[in-house]
């Protein structure tokens, strides 16, 4: 089975969801045999690559970095998304970690970033703006010798 995971920005510009959707969708095409896809489902990056891998026929894994996880989520909407996606996992990987904290966001990512076999990074290319952001990932996955898609298109700055 292939694994591929995500990593990215919650915030995603309006002008990029098509290229975004579409990277993603590059990402998941072209594996022979099943394929899995590790995701935190956070809002943006994660929940538009599980929505995306859930269509390509993938198996979803949800990676929950907290106990008190969902109370991060300050829309209904999104929460309500979340659970809805949450629900179509195959597994869920629960971590110790009582809140959510930055630690508790690394230790999900750089799991993610141990159980895939490819991660795909919706990432404007900069420094996490706290531990277990994006760059963060991105930079761990990398010293493992990862294989890393990175999608995003230059000039264009995240919110």
């Amino acid at each position: 089975m292939k694994r591929i995971g995500v990593t990215g920005h919650r915030s995603i510009p309006p002008e990029l969801h098509a290229l975004v959707q579409e990277g993603l969708r590059a990402a998941l095409c072209g594996h022979e045999g099943s394929l899995e896809a590790l995701s935190s489902l956070a809002v943006g990056a994660d929940q538009l690559f599980a929505d995306v891998a859930l269509a390509h026929g993938a198996e979803l894994t949800v990676v929950i970095p907290s106990g008190d996880y969902e109370s991060g989520f300050d829309d209904a909407e999104d929460l309500q998304r979340y659970h809805a996606l949450k629900a179509r996992a195959v597994r869920e990987i629960r971590l110790d970690f009582p809140h959510s904290t930055d630690e508790a966001y690394y230790a999900a990512g750089t799991y993610i970033a141990d159980h895939c076999d490819r991660l795909v990074a919706v990432w404007d290319g900069r420094p996490a703006r706290g531990l277990g952001g994006t760059g963060d990932i991105v930079t761990y996955a990398r010293s493992l010798g990862r294989p890393v898609t990175v999608i995003w298109r230059d000039g264009v700055e995240r919110a």
